[in-house]
C-alpha cells in the first residue's frame, strides 16, 4: 500500500508527477505539500490525519488509520513540468506497452527489440517516428524490408508520446478516480482558466 501512486500537483493545480504513498506522506508531514479531497478542498497533515478512514485505502500506525491521500498540491513548487519526452528504448516500450507493433503480442522487455519501421540501410531515421517495438520473431521476418514489403503492418503509426505524469511513470500502471479532473484536459482547463472580475 505504501508503494502506490499519488498524483502530485505543483502549486497551480498541474500534475507534475507520480510518486508513492510512503513520499506522499513525507511531504505533508513536512509542511511542503497538502493533500486534496473529492471536494478539492486542501488539508495539512493534521487536519488529514483527523479525517475518517473507514471507507477509503488507510494505513495503520500506532494510534490510529489514517485515509491515503492520491493527490497532493505543493506548496511552493510552481514550474511548469517539462513536456518533452526523451527518446531512450524505455519510453519507447513505454510508448508502446511492450507490445510488438507487428503481430500484436505483450512481451516482456526482455523478449523485444526495436525495429526501424523503415530500415536505416534505406535512409530511415533513428527517431520517434521511425522506431516502434517488435518481437525477436516479427524482426526477422521483416528484415531489411519495409513493412509493405514484408507483407506486415503497423498496429499503430509511431510518434513521439504526448508528456502526462503517467507517461513519466510508466511503471506504475494504476489510475486512480481522483486524478481525473487534474488528468482531463478539460477539467484541467477549468481549474486554470483565468477568472475575471
Amino acid at each position: 500500500m505504501l508503494d502506490t501512486g499519488v498524483l502530485v500537483l505543483n502549486r497551480v493545480y498541474q500534475p507534475v508527477h507520480v510518486t508513492s504513498v510512503r513520499r506522499a506522506f513525507t511531504l505533508l508531514y513536512q509542511g511542503v505539500a497538502k493533500a486534496i479531497d473529492e471536494q478539492f478542498q486542501l488539508f495539512d497533515f493534521d487536519s488529514w490525519a483527523a479525517l475518517a478512514a473507514a471507507e477509503h485505502d488507510s494505513i495503520g500506525t500506532v494510534g490510529r488509520r489514517i485515509r491515503i491521500p492520491r493527490v497532493i498540491v505543493l506548496m511552493a513548487y510552481e514550474h511548469l513540468p517539462r513536456t518533452r519526452v526523451r527518446f531512450s528504448r524505455f519510453n519507447i516500450y513505454a510508448r508502446d506497452d511492450n507490445t510488438c507493433q507487428y503481430c500484436g503480442r505483450k512481451f516482456r522487455r526482455s523478449e523485444l527489440n526495436l525495429d526501424h519501421v523503415i530500415p536505416r540501410s534505406r535512409g530511415g531515421s533513428t527517431s520517434w517516428e521511425n522506431v516502434v517495438c517488435s518481437c525477436i520473431r516479427c524482426n526477422l521476418r521483416k528484415g531489411g524490408r519495409t513493412p509493405e514489403e514484408a507483407g506486415m503492418r503497423l498496429l499503430h503509426a509511431p510518434g513521439r508520446p504526448r508528456w502526462t505524469p503517467m507517461f513519466r511513470s510508466a511503471t506504475r500502471r494504476a489510475f486512480y478516480r481522483e486524478w481525473r479532473p487534474f488528468l482531463s484536459l478539460a477539467d484541467a482547463a477549468y481549474w486554470n482558466a483565468e477568472l475575471l472580475d
